[in-house]
């Protein structure tokens, strides 16, 4: 007879099924012990089933299930995940060769601080900025950066985090709140008490954090490189 969580995890292979909200999927994966070998085999059936679909689109579910089985305690789920999934659940795609294995294995590995400014690295990069002179962006530089890699850095940010961070979560928040800064900044814990948080101690790195809070790219130099930033044609049709 199958115990509870087999029986939830039997229905995240109803992806379509409307009892299977992403929250619920979240929790469920959350349970799964990382020494329990008969879940972790289940969850990595369904993993397999799950990315293999026709026409497969990554997300924070599956984000979530591919962690808890590369970084399980059983050396079998790790390799059998290591190998589906050499390079992780993302696609990535850029459109001028760069790298973003790194920043998915940091991700991965919960090292969000690392993460954040190998991401504000890699901006600074796309952009085509001097990293000698400034190793940070104006928002006229904000253009130059390709749709396909902010796109790319964006999924692996909200894969990696439970949905809750990313670029496009941040620009989905600042349009709620009608684009008023001082509620965004509430909104996403970059302030308390209306007192701008003190990098670094004050952010939260990890996925405890606000909705939205992460990642932080250039947020002590004002509002215009993030209002250049939501402002981007990669959200047009994203």
């Amino acid at each position: 007879m199958k115990n509870q969580i087999q029986v939830q995890l039997s229905e995240l292979e109803e992806t379509n099924s409307s009892k299977n909200t992403i929250k619920k999927q979240l929790e469920i994966i959350e349970r799964i012990q990382d020494d329990n070998y008969v879940q972790l085999k289940e969850l990595a059936e369904i993993f397999h089933y799950r990315i293999t679909k026709p026409e497969y689109m990554s997300n924070c579910v599956d984000g979530l299930i591919y962690e808890k089985l590369l970084n399980s305690q059983n050396s079998e789920i790790r390799q059998f995940t290591s190998k589906l999934c050499p390079k992780g659940i993302v696609p990535l795609k850029s459109d001028k060769q760069m790298d973003y294995q790194d920043l998915q294995i940091l991700l991965v590995q919960d090292d969000l601080i690392a993460a954040d400014k190998l991401t504000q690295q890699k901006l600074v990069k796309l952009a085509g900025v001097d990293e000698k002179s400034r190793n940070w962006l104006y928002f006229t530089d904000i253009k130059k950066i390709p749709v396909e890699d902010l796109q790319t850095m964006d999924q692996l940010w909200n894969a990696h985090s439970k949905g809750k961070f990313g670029f496009f979560i941040q620009r989905q928040i600042w349009l709620a709140v009608e684009k008023n800064w001082e509620l965004f900044w509430y909104k996403i814990g970059w302030e308390i008490n209306r007192v701008p948080c003190r990098y670094p101690d004050e952010f939260h790195w990890n996925s405890t954090g606000p909705k939205g809070h992460l990642p932080l790219c250039n947020q002590l130099r004002g509002v215009q490189v993030l209002s250049a930033l939501f402002s981007h044609k990669a959200w047009d049709n994203y």
